[in-house]
């Protein structure tokens, strides 16, 4: 691992954008590779072991591209494949999950206290959220709702509109999610639709967002590791996808303000 290597994440779609960005602006010198594997989106709906075998192929790629950290930008993917992925990645690079940081953030602020999370199937039935939250025996209830149509409704690019407004508020009316102190979003599609999740619960509860999270963790490991770019100029951002989609690309613009050129890499026969 070289300090000036870049860092690599991936998801199924654009939601892992929202993480890229993230670390972006706190960390903006470093160089960073992003996999979007919209050949197999979403996620949320696949078994466990195709998404295993799915994120071993990308790492691997990401691996080969000399990353000297590799970030599961997907709340799927970190809780099917990540344990499997630190295995095969061993010392070749640093790892990292979605769900750990938030996992962390919940217990330090939210002890005693009842949470809500909304994920995808994959998430929340594997109920990896309520495991590592229990294992600190801090008394914080979770209460879990699968939202299977959000993940590939934003993908379609309906966020921010009367559309997802509608499906939105119909999930989180839900009594499941009744009498929350906190709602964590288990999907990372999920922060492009936060303001409107806000709206519903009209500030009286916070969203945790687990993006920015995540990005103080990798920073905060990359600099104990001393692994961090000791470049002074802006670090490139390389994007690609194992198919093109046209709203990947038109997303990839609205993430950061710029046309970013896609390549394609074909990881499946």
């Amino acid at each position: 691992m070289k300090h000036n290597s870049p860092i690599g994440l991936f998801d199924s779609g654009i939601g892992g954008l929202t993480v890229a960005r993230a670390v972006r602006e706190l960390l903006p010198n470093e160089d960073i590779i992003y996999f979007g594997d919209t050949a197999h989106l979403p996620y949320g709906d696949k078994s466990a072991t195709a998404i295993q075998s799915y994120a071993i192929k990308i790492s691997n790629f990401l691996l080969e591209n000399d990353c000297k950290a590799i970030l599961i930008a997907c709340n799927s993917a970190s809780a099917a494949a990540f344990d499997l992925v630190k295995m095969y990645v061993g010392g070749k690079a640093l790892t990292f999950n979605v769900i750990d940081p938030a996992v962390a953030y919940v217990v330090e602020h939210y002890p005693n206290k009842k949470v809500g999370l909304i994920g995808t199937v994959q998430t929340v039935s594997s109920q990896v959220y309520t495991r590592k939250i229990d294992a600190y025996k801090k008394n914080i209830i979770v209460h879990a709702l699968a939202t299977k149509l959000l993940a590939p409704m934003i993908e379609e690019g309906f966020y921010d509109n009367s559309i997802s407004k509608n499906i939105i508020n119909n999930y989180l009316k839900n009594s499941v999610l009744k009498d929350i102190q906190a709602l964590i979003l288990g999907c990372t599609h999920y922060p492009l639709i936060k303001k409107q999740i806000e709206n519903f619960y009209k500030s009286g509860l916070e969203i945790i967002d687990s993006s920015v999270v995540v990005a103080e963790a990798l920073k905060l490991q990359l600099s104990e590791k001393q692994l961090l770019s000791t470049k002074s100029t802006v670090g490139t951002l390389r994007v690609f996808v194992s198919d093109h989609t046209q709203s990947f690309e038109q997303s990839t613009k609205l993430f950061f303000g710029e046309q970013v050129k896609l390549s394609y890499f074909k990881l499946w026969e």
